[in-house]
């Protein structure tokens, strides 16, 4: 085929305003990229949003050399020019849209450094194997950090600005061209005569002569360093991103096993099959947070204690994932044993309290332990910064009067207060924790009236599994931020 540096003839021009319209459309594309870049969030400790920063970087230099091949279609043959002096020569290099081979500078950041313009990054060569004569275009000698009156380098004078691990690669390809006939496409890395590495995609077909023979060589020689670059960003924060989806997955299952492993098993009403009067039938439910997929440190629990009692408590601890529910397990084993072992619900607070402030993983927790008497018809119970239960007694409902109790884990040699109520036969009580009520964006006082207003359906409930299912369906589609607990308790009579 003839050599494109020494055609005999222009190729056919395409129509100029065929280019000049993928000229608009490629600014037009690179314009909304720069507006999705500048209004990005730059979060460099989230691999989401470098994966998604990276993608944008690579869409840009992307266009970036589409906007540069796409104005020398529109300039027509290259001219004896300089391309850094010649305004046209550079035709998408606009004030409106500029093309620019780092993305960084059209968004103010630093960039790094580089070989000249878009233009000045795509040369050119040939190497006449007949008369040893070798033409290189102006823009390679750039791009090899080359000074033109050093001259162009032969086939033979290639590999020593080419880097170590890359110059068999670069052989093989010219031998393959030379010998076999075979077109180079291939990419190697070069040291410029400043140190700096680059790396040079290089595509070209043998010339052949009357008889068939290999007579000369030429090739396009292309900087490909920011492209690559960009590319490389993209898969690095690609592989992140994936490694911390799979983080997260298997957090979520450990989190989940340990979870189910702790909270009570039964599913359903629990009913305590007391002596006296007065059996409890409990049900409760767990749901989860909707804006995130790691499991929570909330907790629910129903237990029947030594003497008859029994112990009702809902708790929360803050954060997320396996750390959350690991301390949720340590603090709830901690109660159970000092619930079976009679300590009374204050002081339970108060020691959960010290155990959770010395704990390897400090945390802060809400909590609430009650213990009811079935003979004495009387809950006792305390309350860590923890919203207060609800008596539904005859359809209508209040909020009980707190004692006194900080958060655990709050502070040292936290006091808490305990208070006693009596219960009747059919009386309905909702503990939970403040996820539930909060939902999303709404107070507590709001979510807390709401559950007020459920009186007269948990009083038709037939079972304390069917109120919880009236709770659910006041509360259990809405989005909410957090974990949340609910239980619901009925007196029996």
């Amino acid at each position: 085929m003839p050599s494109p540096l020494f055609a005999d003839r222009p190729a056919r021009q395409p129509e100029p305003g065929a280019v000049d319209a993928l000229i608009s459309q490629t600014r037009r594309l690179r314009g909304g990229l720069v507006a999705v870049r500048r209004d990005a969030v730059a979060n460099e400790d989230d691999p989401r949003q470098r994966w998604q920063r990276a993608l944008v970087d690579l869409a840009v230099h992307q266009l970036d050399d589409l906007g540069a091949h796409l104005g020398q279609l529109r300039a027509g043959a290259p001219e004896e020019t300089d391309p850094e002096t010649d305004p046209d020569a550079a035709p998408e290099d606009t004030p409106d849209t500029p093309f620019t081979s780092d993305p960084g500078a059209a968004y103010g950041e630093p960039a790094p450094p580089r070989t000249g313009s878009l233009l000045s990054r795509v040369g050119s060569a040939e190497w006449n194997l007949l008369t040893d004569e070798v033409c290189w275009s102006d823009e390679l000698f750039q791009i090899f950090g080359r000074a033109p009156e050093s001259g162009p380098m032969s086939l033979d004078e290639m590999p020593t600005m080419v880097h170590d691990d890359d110059r068999c690669l670069l052989q093989g390809m010219v031998t393959d061209c030379l010998i076999d006939g075979k077109p180079i496409d291939g990419e190697f890395r070069i040291v410029r005569t400043d140190g700096k590495v680059r790396t040079v995609h290089m595509t070209g077909e043998p010339v052949l002569d009357a008889d068939g023979c290999t007579a000369s060589m030429w090739a396009v020689l292309r900087d490909v360093s920011e492209l690559r670059r960009s590319q490389r960003a993209v898969r690095d924060s690609r592989d992140s991103l994936e490694r911390s989806r799979r983080i997260e997955q298997t957090e979520r299952r450990v989190a989940v096993q340990l979870q189910e492993a702790v909270l009570p098993p039964w599913r359903g009403s629990l009913r305590f099959a007391h002596d006296g009067p007065a059996p409890l039938d409990v049900a409760a439910h767990y749901l989860p947070a909707a804006t995130t997929t790691l499991i929570g440190g909330d907790w629910y629990d129903a237990l029947a204690l030594p003497g008859g009692d029994a112990l009702l408590t809902v708790g929360d601890l803050t954060g997320h994932g396996v750390a959350a529910t690991s301390s949720m397990a340590m603090l709830l084993g901690a109660l159970r044993g000092m619930a079976v072992a009679g300590i009374r619900p204050a002081a339970l607070m108060g020691h959960l309290n010290q155990l959770l402030e010395t704990s390897v993983q400090p945390a802060l927790g809400s909590a609430m332990c009650c213990r009811y008497d079935p003979v004495a018809h009387t809950l006792t119970w305390a309350q860590a910064g923890h919203p207060a239960p609800l008596l539904f007694r005859d359809g209508a409902g209040h909020v009980l009067r707190r004692p006194e109790g900080v958060l655990l884990g709050a502070t040292t040699g936290a006091v808490y207060g305990e208070a006693e109520t009596r219960l009747l036969p059919g009386d309905v009580l909702v503990l939970h924790t403040d996820g539930l009520a909060r939902g999303s964006g709404a107070s507590d006082d709001t979510g807390t009236r709401r559950l007020l207003t459920l009186g007269d359906r948990l009083a038709g409930a037939r079972d304390a599994q069917d109120g919880v299912r009236a709770v659910l369906a006041e509360f259990g589609e809405e989005q909410r931020e957090d974990d949340a607990c609910v239980m619901v308790v009925r007196v029996g009579g």
